[in-house]
């Protein structure tokens, strides 16, 4: 099982979500069968860390941001990944548009999942600044995720 989740830029949400959701899977001893990374939609901050008030909000969780670095979605992550998993409206659409026809049902944004709160969007601190906004949001939805590919693992 793989999950990616995408932003923009790869440097703020994404990669907050990466190292989120691999210590919950890491805490449900999950890793070996669900497999996390992050992508951008573009590719103006690959190579490129984390967002250094991304860096600090992942360290005041106790995550663990260092290898951590941007890179630009491929054709090679539309085929491997069972889900792909946006932030917001305009990282679906871009996605959407990128994706082969027969990956698109994999695209979903990160609140889909949660009831009543589908297309909400998780807020960019690239512009906001506000990062453990943008964590807690993340803290709200991904328990959804985890809690289906879970079961998926479990089941199949």
């Amino acid at each position: 099982m793989k999950i990616i989740f995408v932003c923009l830029g790869n440097i703020c949400r994404s990669p907050m979500a990466e190292a989120m959701f691999r210590q919950m899977v890491a805490q449900e001893k999950l890793s070996d069968q669900i497999k996390i990374d992050s992508a951008a939609t573009s590719n103006e901050e690959e190579g490129n860390s984390p967002h250094p008030g991304a860096q600090k909000t992942m360290r005041r969780h106790h995550l663990d941001p260092s290898g951590l670095v941007s890179r630009p979605i491929t054709k090679a992550d539309f085929d491997s990944a069972d889900y792909i998993v946006c932030m917001d409206d305009m990282n679906k659409r871009n996605l959407l548009r990128m994706a082969p026809a027969s990956d698109r049902h994999k695209i979903y944004q990160a609140f889909d999942i949660v009831p009543g709160k589908e297309g909400t969007v998780i807020p960019d601190p690239w512009y906001t600044h506000r990062f453990e906004d943008t964590y807690r949001s993340l803290a709200e939805a991904l328990p959804f995720w985890l809690k289906k590919l879970s079961h998926e693992v479990k089941n199949h």
